[in-house]
């Protein structure tokens, strides 16, 4: 047995004890966006225990606990002069306002379903065996769609689309646009509602995701130009699309080359692919930072158990890196392979045949 370097250990200890406060306070961050606590705090300035219950027809004992754990970790500013408790306008956009490019509530409700799921997972990784989405916890599909679709919102009409060549100009004018592994939607009523000129179908496995989908298209009077359906990225119908767009699902997929393959296929000859991915490096050395490490956690828990679930099971994972997927792009027969953009969170390549 090795000696044991002390100040290594209580610094591991330490950083071990910090995870554990992270991992009770996730839950408690849930609560927290589920009871709408954060939404009430926001602009509202110190506020008591009391006075938040009563915003929120809570009990106040519980919320003087939940601030005082909110406020141990930073969420929240204490002040003990007067015991209130109060959200900065800062934190405010992460954890209150959904419309924040850099809200994170949706991320915990993610990670919630997750422990849910802990029974089926632990089998998974013991087995080998896949865990599709459909055999999530519901929270997931809700939590994926709030944790991306800001950042959508934010990035996607004015940043990502700009950057493609010569896919504005065509948008504008009119242009046919799929959406592959369209989940519940949100990135298509957002260049639908962007773009009013052009048609748009989401093409999603997942068929409660996509009859969802369906009702937010026509509750946002979008139904006319946009139009959902369950079909594989395999298998889904339809060319001579101009623009075929993949958010984050990719590395979902069971088959990503069979998926690449199909879309080249169904794209007009002068058409484009928009691939959106988590931001990688291309080796484990250069992603050892916190976005990849939540990267990994959900790639372990989430996204490579419902690769192994699908036909194929490649298991390409969240992390894949810019160069694994322009390989799997170069393979699929696309010649013209770029970065068009890119974000601290995400990987934006542009593919053409």
């Amino acid at each position: 047995m090795s000696e044991i370097d002390q100040a290594r250990l209580e610094q591991f200890v330490g950083q071990a004890v910090g995870d554990m406060a992270a991992a009770i306070s996730g839950l408690l961050l849930h609560i927290g966006d589920r009871l709408g606590l954060y939404q009430a705090m926001a602009g509202a300035g110190p506020l008591t225990p009391e006075e938040l219950a009563e915003r929120t027809g809570t009990a106040p004992r519980y919320i003087r606990e939940w601030l005082s754990n909110q406020a141990a970790g930073g969420y929240v500013v204490y002040r003990p002069d007067d015991g209130t408790f109060e959200l900065p306008a800062e934190h405010a956009a992460v954890v209150a306002d959904e419309n924040s490019p850099v809200f994170l509530g949706g991320a915990f409700e993610a990670i919630a379903s997750c422990y849910s799921d802990h029974d089926r997972l632990v089998d998974a990784v013991v087995t080998g065996a896949g865990v599709g989405w459909d055999q999530h916890d519901e929270r997931l599909f809700s939590g994926v769609h709030r944790l991306f679709r800001p950042g959508y919102a934010a990035h996607l009409a004015t940043e990502w689309i700009p950057a493609l060549d010569g896919v504005d100009e065509k948008l504008r004018s009119g242009a046919s646009v799929a959406d592959v592994g369209c989940g519940l939607g949100a990135a298509t009523m957002i260049l639908a509602e962007a773009y009013p000129h052009s048609t748009f179908v989401g093409y999603d496995y997942h068929q409660p995701s996509t009859e969802t989908a369906r009702k937010a298209a026509a509750e946002a009077g979008l139904e006319r130009r946009v139009r959902f359906e369950t079909e594989s990225a395999t298998e889904f119908p339809g060319t001579g699309f101009d623009l075929i767009c993949l958010f984050d699902c990719l590395h979902d997929m069971g088959d990503p080359l069979g998926a690449a393959r199909h879309i080249r296929r169904a794209l007009a000859s002068d058409g484009t692919v928009l691939l959106v991915e988590p931001f990688a490096g291309d080796g484990l050395a250069e992603n050892l930072n916190p976005v990849s490490r939540a990267y990994y956690g959900f790639s372990t828990v989430i996204c490579t158990p419902a690769s192994l679930a699908q036909p194929v099971g490649l298991g390409l994972g969240a992390q894949a890196g810019e160069a694994r997927l322009t390989e799997i792009l170069t393979e699929a027969g696309f010649t013209r392979v770029r970065r068009a953009a890119e974000t601290p969170f995400n990987l934006i390549l542009e593919a053409r045949p």
